[in-house]
């Protein structure tokens, strides 16, 4: 069993805090905001369901950063959420001061940890955790391609009219515009993809794959997605606890892998007890290995709008 804290008690954050103390993986989740007594009542009430549910991860609520002292596992949440009309990179500069603030204050207290970061703009983000922290580059990463490879699976469930568990759905590069749904690794049931459904349905899936997060913001109107982001956290925090070596997409650092080198991106990687493992290269059509290296191309750009914030 193992320590595991969440950084931020917003609905993202305290949602994920619920679901990793309910999964029973660790012997404690510790929930620190700047919020003086949020996430402490917030802890007080999941404590209060154990007996309910049945599980013994005991939550902890606090506003002081050494009681996260010695965590296996950090979740970066805390930051500013989209409002309707705003880009993931409208929260750069927003985000980026708090991100180092919060890394800074947890690579003092756990310098063994695995971040997996979540704040969004997410590959930039998860750049800058990995820079502030100086910790090795396996031992960050950040959320995306789980959530997203789970919005894209839903649309396929949806239009094909088909059980959502007999739905496999994968995507890859960046979590925005560049996202790259792979058709070419989806199945309906037995099916490929290809198979199931027609080109122009298809695209249209990926389209609104890409929008998913706006589409949710779009109906929230003040705030942005928790339940389907905490569930695909917390998927890939069981996976370190647990050192599973499960394969899933999330946010990694590239060494050569597709021929992309020095960037996060979003690829397929096996989790373990030290991050990522290995990036799992999958054989791609060359047009998605096309939109794949264009999306690390965006994000380089994109990255190097960090050197001109100072953190």
């Amino acid at each position: 069993m193992s320590k595991v804290t969440v950084v931020g008690a917003g609905k993202y954050g305290s949602t994920t805090a619920q679901r990793l103390a309910e999964a029973d993986i660790a012997d404690e989740v510790v929930m620190t905001d700047i919020v003086d007594g949020l996430p402490q009542g917030l802890a007080l009430d999941m404590n209060q369901s154990r007996p309910i549910l049945g599980y013994r991860t005991k939550v902890v609520g606090t506003n002081d950063y050494t009681d996260t002292a010695g965590s296996d596992v950090v979740v970066i949440t805390a930051g500013f959420p989209r409002k309707p009309g705003m880009s993931r990179m409208d929260l750069l500069e927003k985000n980026a001061s708090i991100v180092a603030g919060v890394t800074r204050d947890i690579a003092t207290q756990s310098p063994d940890a695995v971040l997996i970061v979540v704040t969004n703009p997410l590959d930039q983000m998860t750049t800058l955790a990995a820079d502030v922290s100086g910790f090795p580059r396996s031992r960050v990463m950040g959320q995306a391609g789980m959530l997203d490879s789970a919005r894209f699976a839903h649309f396929i469930s949806e239009t094909a009219g088909v059980d959502i568990l007999d739905v496999e759905a994968v995507t890859l590069g960046s979590h925005g515009p560049t996202m790259v749904p792979v058709p070419s690794l989806c199945r309906v049931g037995a099916k490929p993809l290809t198979e199931a459904m027609d080109a122009e349905t298809i695209d249209e899936l990926i389209e609104r794959t890409r929008k998913g997060g706006a589409e949710i913001v779009a109906y929230l109107k003040t705030g942005s997605a928790y339940y389907a982001p905490s569930a695909a956290a917390t998927a890939m925090v069981r996976a370190v606890v647990e050192d599973s070596g499960d394969v899933m997409p999330v946010c990694a650092w590239m060494t050569g892998e597709y021929g992309i080198s020095g960037v996060y991106l979003g690829v397929l990687a096996a989790i373990g007890a030290g991050g990522v493992r290995g990036v799992v290269e999958a054989e791609l059509t060359p047009s998605e290995r096309e939109g794949l290296v264009a999306a690390a191309d965006a994000v380089k750009e994109k990255v190097a709008d960090l050197d001109a914030i100072e953190v």
